[in-house]
């Protein structure tokens, strides 16, 4: 009697566990049917602005630089802000940070302004030798004692994580031993949903290397830094099929903000707001949908009429309501052309200034300077109305004519007279330049169009080959004995 009386209370409970799935499931339904019929009832304007509750609303940081910096003490600001994770890159950075107050301070005429609330994670220690990556601790590959040369170690080694990547993914999830170490941090595994980059432009590829697992296709990565041809660069190393490639966003910052160096030495979270500006920003489209297929479709999932993806609709109304970026949304095309007249001027003033060792102005009221920025204008503006990108516009002849684009290099110059170029702090720094997505990449379309940018390839290659001087300074490859300098002056 007893089992009988467990058995029936078993199985009413059973029964009322499906009665409550059933509803649970039509309630689902119901939401599913009801959100779908209010959508298609507003219009095409009204369904880009409706509220998207179902996106996740973490905001990934990666670069804390000064403008990293401005935009995550911006976002923190907002009312109801959005949670913010600082991606860092090395362990002194978690250490200041762990150490220190744990808040941004951001100096603004003459006011600190300080904000706190933000989470830390620490990037994967990883580099990249011969096409291999090594994590922190493993041995170089030049540091193998046998015969083989570094590039043939390298290729053993990969070879090895490929059968070992293969295995792990073939082996089921419940066969894993107990011996196993797990994840440290659960965090440090959760997909990305919005990223934004703030790195210079040649650290980009390596950094976003490490980050590649976390990266969807329904995930948004938002630039901001100079020089243009980045994209291209991680379509082709990181994500070369398009179905799997993470929507894109582009920025033209025109905010001023520097750190003291003396203070960065204090606090590594600093800095100085010097000159309110505009964040001019663009979400690229999608180059793996056939024109008609809506989105999703491709990957079969549900059909979504929207022409962006969640992710990029949440990114890039949240950098518009904050007042203190002044983010301005355009269309694809219009912030194209406002980067190719940014990186016209950038393509002067950067690598003049790097090779006269001087500030911006120093390229003013001096005719032999001149004639060098008319050469390589030419060649730039030739290059930039030629482009496929910008064929069949109105006006493109006028608003990138030689003539045109010296105005704005003289006014940008003219307004920046005391300051020094980016591209200037990081050769006497000793980092990598940015040359080669400024003036290489009108190099590289230059040659595809079958025009050869020569004045702008030779500035390239004095800048790049200055940067090697400075870091062979500063790595001190070259030591000479007591008596044998020969830069010292001959007594």
């Amino acid at each position: 009697m007893e089992a009988k009386a467990a058995n029936a209370g078993i199985a009413a409970k059973d029964s009322a566990e499906d009665v409550q799935d059933q509803a649970m499931e039509e309630h689902d339904k119901d939401e599913v049917f009801t959100s779908k019929t209010m959508q298609d009832s507003l219009t095409a304007i009204g369904r880009q602005y409706a509220a998207q509750p179902d996106v996740p609303r973490r905001v990934h940081i990666l670069g804390t630089g000064s403008i990293g910096k401005l935009v995550a003490h911006s976002l923190r600001g907002l009312p109801n802000p959005p949670p913010v994770t600082l991606l860092l890159h090395r362990k002194m950075l978690l250490r200041a940070w762990e150490a220190g107050k744990q808040e941004i301070t951001m100096l603004d005429d003459g006011v600190e302004v300080k904000r706190s609330g933000f989470d830390v994670e620490l990037m994967p220690l990883t580099r990249r030798e011969h096409g291999v990556d090594l994590k922190d601790g493993q041995s170089s590959v030049y540091d193998f004692d046998t015969e083989a040369k570094p590039h043939e170690i390298a290729k053993q080694l990969a070879a090895q994580q490929s059968q070992q990547s293969t295995e792990q993914s073939q082996r089921p999830t419940d066969a894993l031993s107990e011996d196993e170490p797990e994840p440290s941090d659960a965090a440090a595994a959760e997909p990305i949903h919005n990223l934004i980059v703030t790195l210079k432009a040649p650290t980009t590829l390596s950094a976003l290397r490490r980050l590649r697992p976390r990266l969807l296709p329904t995930s948004t990565i938002c630039l901001l830094q100079n020089g243009m041809g980045v994209i291209d660069t991680l379509n082709t190393h990181l994500f070369p099929d398009p179905t799997q490639r993470p929507n894109y966003m582009q920025g033209i910052i025109t905010h001023g903000v520097n750190v003291p160096p003396a203070k960065a030495r204090i606090d590594p979270f600093y800095a100085v707001h010097a000159g309110h500006g505009t964040i001019a920003l663009g979400l690229l489209p999608r180059d793996d949908l056939t024109p008609g297929t809506p989105r999703g479709a491709a990957r079969g999932e549900p059909e979504n009429p929207d022409i962006w993806a969640p992710s990029s609709r949440y990114l890039l109304r949240t950098l518009t309501r904050a007042p203190v970026l002044c983010a301005v949304g355009f269309t694809p095309l219009e912030l194209l052309q406002q980067q190719l007249e940014k990186l016209a001027v950038n393509s002067v003033l950067n690598p003049l200034t790097v090779l006269l060792d001087a500030r911006n102005g120093s390229i003013l009221y001096n005719f032999a300077l001149t004639r060098t920025m008319r050469l390589l204008l030419a060649e730039t503006s030739l290059i930039l109305r030629s482009l496929p990108e910008l064929r069949n516009l109105p006006n493109i002849n006028a608003r990138f004519s030689a003539a045109r684009l010296e105005t704005l290099v003289v006014s940008v110059a003219n307004l920046t007279s005391d300051n020094i170029s980016s591209m200037l702090a990081d050769v006497r720094a000793g980092r990598q330049t940015e040359v080669e997505f400024i003036n290489g990449y009108i190099v590289r379309r230059g040659e595809e169009m079958g025009i050869k940018a020569v004045v702008n390839y030779a500035i390239m290659q004095v800048v790049l080959g200055k940067g090697m001087i400075g870091q062979r300074e500063r790595r001190e490859d070259v030591t000479f004995e007591k008596g044998m300098d020969p830069n010292a002056a001959d007594l």
